[in-house]
């Protein structure tokens, strides 16, 4: 699938819409981007004169580009179509720097499995200056399956 559709198929829009491209894709890993937008009503009060990304929003990124877009791409390549949503069930993440705003984050992800609808992935994600951000594992119930009839 190309990764444009895959980008249109997510279930997010503005301003919740976390990923601006995704730069690699294949059936085990996935690496896309997101720029933080200086203006992001987030940074309004977190923190007081230093604004900060918070922590559930660059675990939201990774989910985003590491999780539903991979997701997406694993429940169309075998002709099946999503029906429902992704929702995260289990998140296991360590930070390392703080992410400001306007930075242009890189999202990595690697399957671990993909099975009954359930996937895992070890994600990390990277500043501009290749500094590890945070990184960990995801995981998450990938809507109901719509098998697409051949006729």
């Amino acid at each position: 699938m190309k990764k444009e559709k895959i980008i249109a198929q997510l279930p997010y829009q503005d301003p919740f819409l976390f990923v601006d491209e995704i730069l690699a894709l294949d059936e085990n890993s996935i690496t896309g981007r997101y720029t933080f937008l200086e203006d992001a009503h987030f940074y309004q009060g977190h923190f007081k004169n230093h604004p900060v990304t918070p922590g559930v929003i660059l675990i939201e990124t990774m989910a985003q580009i590491g999780l539903v877009s991979l997701g997406i791409s694993l429940v169309t390549s075998t002709g099946n179509e999503l029906s429902g949503q992704v929702a995260l069930t289990e998140c296991q993440v360590d930070f390392f720097t703080p992410v400001y705003p306007g930075e242009t984050v890189l999202v990595t992800a690697e399957k671990m499995y993909f099975r009954f609808g359930k996937l895992k992935c070890k994600v990390a994600m990277f500043n501009e200056l290749n500094e590890r951000v945070c990184a960990g594992q995801i995981a998450g119930m990938i809507g109901r399956l719509k098998q697409n009839k051949h006729e």
